[in-house]
């Protein structure tokens, strides 16, 4: 015993240290500038030309002067001191500019980012080429107007990325311009606004779009060839998505639905009223919806939790939306809506500004394929201003005139209706009525193969081919075609919720993901994490019947101590203690480290990834092969956090004999994931309720005790049929070693 407790220990303690250091050290809390350290590494000539010393950084936020002798030539900041600069990977890109003391930008230098497209895949002097493209451009110039930035198809494949660093480099500069007093295009502020409550807005679609309160963007396919050309992208403008330029291309439709005259009519009083619920005090919402070829969410946020495809733009501050921060709907309640491909709901992502009375824009970029892997890339704009009729009156001015109001806000949502009323989720649920169906009826045979095992573990030839075609079912359907893979991110996002505020609502929206996470807390009273990661796990089944396939061609099979698999069993539930750690205080990095499962890749893109993800999940596939669910056994964090209140179950369903591990190691021997202990008791921690030990429990041809107990009774058989006579008795048999051990 003391040989396995000092092990542990020592695992226990380098978990909590790296606990503490998950806690503490996590980055992106360094809220402090990095200017000053910054300034140290790059000369003053390359921010500035003819520069050679910086003046001391100051104000707030910092910026230093840059001087040539005692002359001031310009000024030297970080963008993200000054503007939301965070990009693709959640942290802020940070950029060292110079500007002139005429406006226009005179060096920059890319200095930290924590970018996985370009850590991984695009080179880093692509991303500095694009930063030097707008040295020697006016920013006051370059606020104003589009078309004078870069090419974003500079650097395709890393579109969140550039398109970040452009409007955080021109916001950041403009502040600076006009902290520091510099003429240019006068820049029109607007005025402060609040929405009319009284306002109703109409419940028919057409009326909506007709005054306003909805924006459209509509382009044919003969549209967007057309920019491309102005543009001068002949890639783009060579391989349009039809041959007919008069098909659409997108016919795309916003709306700030968290405006309660807007989003009653768009959701219904019942949508409304649970968009609202989902909404923290203060915080919007938009509705987009779309037809056409082009598709305005692409896939970059299954992959990477990012809609790559447009972003929102408002003042100074640009809006990116994460998929936890998207809904979709199945439809619109406005009378005369059109029925969409797509139509979704994204709330702003929590503590960023936006102000729906005030004007902005949805900015969406288009992409054209060519050759192999390249995009030709083009922006086009929705942009929205809220109709008068949504607005308080502007009030008359006063004889002594004062300033307007700053700190006026939109006024907050009515409170939600009753919790009699039906919430938004009822339609998720009715949408994917067949989908459920399925999911509970395979849930209810489960229940039952469980409840009935000893039934069917004693027909082997049965229970074998039960288990085959249930595991090809999960891979196939509730992982490939329903895309309901449990992960440890639901695991961290269910924490997180029970820390902050806690809804229900944001957990229905997902229906299959919701009943088999039922299924699996429910079953752990019953049969531990083994319902779920020995049944309805689709990763789970990928690896077991891989392990099947690779057994039938007669793979080798690599043989683990149970010492050294006990020791490394311990790794996953580091790795979970970890990412927990982590997401204590940053839970979108701690969803981003959960990569290392590999759920993503292989089951919801079926391997369409990006090499180096696909190449890991194939490398875990592949030792699948050798050692049967390896994954599984040593790194999975989901099964680690399911397995820690395995010891909770209220049942012990497995059977043992008192010959289990003295003499007889057969079920040991045999065990897919080792999770008898060789003294014969069964780990509840490690056990995915396969069933194969209780075949083996049953079988007369395998289990020693078993074969005792069929001699016995062949031999009162024969003494029966023979007569009483000791001639007619069969000679007693032993059992040898070899059958006590495979």
């Amino acid at each position: 015993m003391d040989q396995i407790v000092r092990p542990l220990k020592l695992i226990l303690r380098k978990a909590a240290a790296l606990l503490l250091w998950a806690a503490l050290a996590v980055p992106g809390f360094a809220l402090d500038s990095q200017l000053g350290h910054y300034l140290g590494q790059v000369p003053p000539g390359e921010l500035a030309p003819g520069a050679d010393r910086y003046g001391p950084v100051e104000s707030t936020p910092p910026v230093a002067g840059v001087y040539a002798g005692d002359k001031l030539v310009g000024y030297a900041f970080v963008n993200a001191d000054w503007v939301n600069s965070t990009g693709y990977s959640g942290q802020p890109i940070q950029i060292l500019e110079g500007l002139s003391t005429s406006g226009k930008i005179t060096g920059a230098r890319l200095m930290a980012h924590h970018e996985p497209i370009v850590l991984i895949g695009i080179p880093i002097e692509k991303i500095n080429a694009f930063i030097r493209g707008y040295v020697g451009r006016d920013v006051l110039s370059l606020s104003q107007a589009e078309s004078d930035r870069p090419p974003v198809d500079i650097v395709s494949g890393a579109t969140v990325t550039v398109t970040v660093i452009a409007e955080s480099m021109v916001r950041a500069a403009v502040k600076v311009a006009e902290q520091k007093g510099m003429t240019g295009p006068a820049v029109v502020k607007p005025v402060a606004r609040e929405l009319d409550p009284s306002h109703i807005a109409p419940d028919d679609w057409t009326a909506l779009v007709k005054e306003g309160a909805i924006g459209r963007l509509s382009m044919t396919v003969g549209d967007v060839t057309a920019a491309y050309k102005r543009a001068g992208n002949e890639n783009g403008a060579q391989n349009p998505e039809s041959d007919d330029p008069s098909a659409s291309f997108i016919d795309l439709y916003v709306a700030p639905v968290s405006v309660p005259a807007i989003g009653k009519s768009l959701l219904g009083e019942t949508g409304y009223a649970s968009l609202v619920q989902s909404l923290a005090p203060g915080q919007g919402a938009i509705l987009v919806a779309a037809n056409g070829a082009y598709s305005f969410k692409g896939s970059g946020y299954v992959r990477g939790g990012i809609f790559d495809r447009f972003d929102v733009l408002q003042g100074d501050s640009s809006i990116r939306f994460r998929d936890r921060d998207h809904t979709r709907i199945s439809d619109i309640r406005a009378a005369g809506a059109p029925e969409f491909r797509d139509v979704d709901l994204f709330r702003i992502p929590a503590g960023t500004a936006f102000d729906p009375a005030q004007p902005w824009r949805l900015q969406l970029l288009a992409q054209r394929l060519y050759g192999s892997r390249d995009k030709a890339f083009l922006t086009f704009d929705v942009n929205y201003q809220m109709p008068e009729a949504y607005l308080k009156p502007l009030p008359a001015p006063p004889a002594a005139a004062s300033a307007p109001n700053p700190s006026a806000q939109p006024i907050a949502a009515p409170a939600a209706a009753s919790s009699a009323e039906p919430a938004m989720w009822h339609s998720m649920w009715r949408g994917k009525v067949v989908q459920i169906s399925i999911l509970l009826v395979a849930i209810a045979l489960l229940t039952l193969i469980f409840f009935f095992q000893d039934w069917l573990v004693r027909r082997p030839v049965l229970y074998d081919r039960v288990r085959l075609s249930y595991l090809v079912f999960t891979l196939v359907w509730i992982g490939w075609i329903a895309q309901a893979q449990l992960s440890v991110v639901n695991v961290l996002a269910f924490l997180s919720a029970l820390r902050t505020d806690f809804r229900w609502d944001y957990f229905l929206m997902a229906p299959l993901i919701f009943i088999l996470w039922f299924a699996a807390a429910a079953s752990l009273l019953f049969w531990n994490r083994g319902a779920y990661c020995g049944w309805l796990c689709p990763f789970g089944a990928l690896q077991e019947l891989t392990n099947r396939l690779a057994r039938r061609l007669k793979a080798p099979q690599l043989k683990i101590s149970f010492g050294t698999h006990q020791r490394l069993t311990a790794l996953k539930y580091i790795i979970f203690l970890v990412l927990f750690g982590i997401s204590l205080s940053d839970l979108g990095l701690a969803e981003r480290l959960s990569e290392v499962e590999p759920f993503k890749t292989a089951i919801i893109l079926r391997f369409a990834r990006e090499w180096p993800f696909a190449l890991y999940a194939g490398a875990l596939v592949a030792a699948s092969i050798f050692v049967e669910r390896a994954f599984c056994r040593y790194l999975c964090p989901m099964g680690a956090a399911l397995a820690i209140p395995a010891r909770l179950r209220l049942f012990d369903w497995l059977r043992r004999y008192r010959e289990c591990g003295n003499p007889c190691q057969r079920c040991g021997n045999e065990c897919p994931v080792q999770a008898i202990h060789p003294e014969g008791h069964i780990n509840p921690n490690e056990c995915i309720q396969c069933l194969h030990c209780q075949m083996l429990y049953h079988h007369d041809q395998k289990c020693p005790v078993m074969i005792q107990r069929r001699l016995k009774r062949e031999r009162v058989s024969a003494t029966s049929g023979a007569g009483a006579g000791p001639d007619a008795l069969p000679p007693r048999r032993k059992i040898s070693e070899t059958q006590l051990t495979p």
